[in-house]
């Protein structure tokens, strides 16, 4: 069983403003994969916050999905906010949300999302709308329990 935590990143969702679509998205598509959710929380777009939730949920869960300021706009601080307490980098996951992405969207090319560990908790930032979300996520859902089961150091062999 994967335990999860969801994060979304609106300062209008946190003023309950906007409803939150994407994190709907994101709690439908992690049942798929038997998914728990924990937490869920809305969070303005300040990096000290974002930073805070992250390293309190890291430990707690599994997963961490966060949803919202992966883009250029000058509030967007997602992806500083998770390299700051991610230990290592997972490049590929980003990349390959990109690359589908790019299939649909030339826009793909413009997200700063970004993916990496941070004790033991694997943390994905996915764009905010609800539509990317979903495109983003299937891309990459069916790898996420091989890779918690590394992180939480599996032994057994990737080779088929």
């Amino acid at each position: 069983m994967i335990t999860a935590a969801i994060l979304t990143l609106s300062d209008k969702g946190s003023r309950g403003e906007r409803k939150d679509l994407s994190g709907a998205a994101i709690a439908d598509i992690l049942k798929s994969i038997g998914a728990v959710i924990k937490h869920y929380d809305i969070l303005p777009d300040e990096k000290s916050m974002i930073k805070e939730k992250l390293i309190e949920y890291s430990g707690k869960v599994d997963l961490i999905l966060t949803t919202g300021g992966t883009g250029l706009s000058p509030r967007d601080v997602t992806p500083e906010a998770t390299l700051e307490v991610i230990n290592r980098e997972i490049p590929g996951i980003a990349e390959t949300m990109r690359m589908e992405g790019l299939k649909k969207t030339r826009r793909s090319m413009l997200s700063r999302a970004v993916a990496g560990v941070r004790d033991k908790t694997l943390i994905i930032n996915l764009p905010g709308s609800p539509k990317a979300v979903k495109e983003n996520l299937e891309a990459i859902i069916d790898v996420i329990p091989h890779a918690i089961e590394k992180i939480k150091g599996e032994q057994s062999e990737c080779a088929r």
